[in-house]
């Protein structure tokens, strides 16, 4: 049985995409990184970078969402090409990167300074607006023309952006989807899949900390304790 250690935050969510895609047993361990749960002793040992998500596979401890998503796909044979197709397995591994060090970085960074700078920086937000939105375009321009960012089929890259895409909105405005048809249409075809919306209810399964208040500012935003 597969201990998956998880919130409701965009990298989790896309390693639950895929445990309920492929139907693997696995237990969903909570870890509320709002009270410092991440933190403890116990999860560190788990992932020393004190991050979500994490799997326990037996032997096997895997972090980072991407990574835990290329373990899934390599241990159960599902959603990426076949090994003998380098070609496919290469475009697989590149977009899968983009993902990993372009949209989920720029996308946490937006985010932070876009809604929770303890004060404005406005050189820090414009920057970060902007890549977010050159990764989204790169993304837009080649999804032109196809359904499925590698090949013709369903892959983890995927149900690794789609754990991010969700989050456009709140990433760059409410009116940014007009910018990203392309990447609008991938979005409502993963959440239109059954798995995605178990991904997405697992969550409320369990009691995390709502407020953004100042404890869970300095817990989650370090260097705000250094500050102080």
């Amino acid at each position: 049985m597969i201990r998956f250690y998880f919130n409701g935050s965009p990298n989790p969510t896309k390693v639950a995409l895929f445990l309920e895609e492929s139907g693997l047993p696995y237990e969903p361990v909570a870890v509320d990184t709002r009270t410092g749960a991440q933190f403890a002793p116990d999860y560190l040992a788990i992932n020393p970078n004190g991050k979500v998500p994490a799997i326990v596979d037996g032997d096997a401890v895997v972090f980072d969402s991407n990574a835990i998503l290329l373990y899934l796909a390599e241990k159960t044979g599902q959603f990426l090409p076949a090994a003998s197709d380098a070609k496919a397995r290469g475009e697989l591994m590149s977009w899968l990167m983009f993902v990993a060090t372009g949209i989920g970085p720029y996308f946490g960074q937006a985010v932070h300074f876009r809604h929770f700078a303890p004060e404005p920086v406005p050189y820090a937000h414009e920057r970060y607006q902007y890549e977010a939105d050159r990764h989204l375009k790169v993304v837009e321009g080649h999804l032109a023309g196809r359904d499925w960012m590698v090949g013709n089929a369903y892959s983890i890259v995927d149900m690794a952006l789609w754990g991010w895409i969700r989050m456009v909105p709140f990433v760059l405005g409410d009116d940014a989807w007009a910018r990203y048809p392309n990447v609008k249409k991938l979005l409502d075809a993963v959440s239109a899949r059954p798995a995605a919306a178990r991904a997405v209810a697992l969550k409320d399964r369990f009691t995390f900390k709502a407020q953004m208040d100042e404890e869970a500012r300095a817990i989650m935003f370090g260097h705000l304790k250094k500050a102080g």
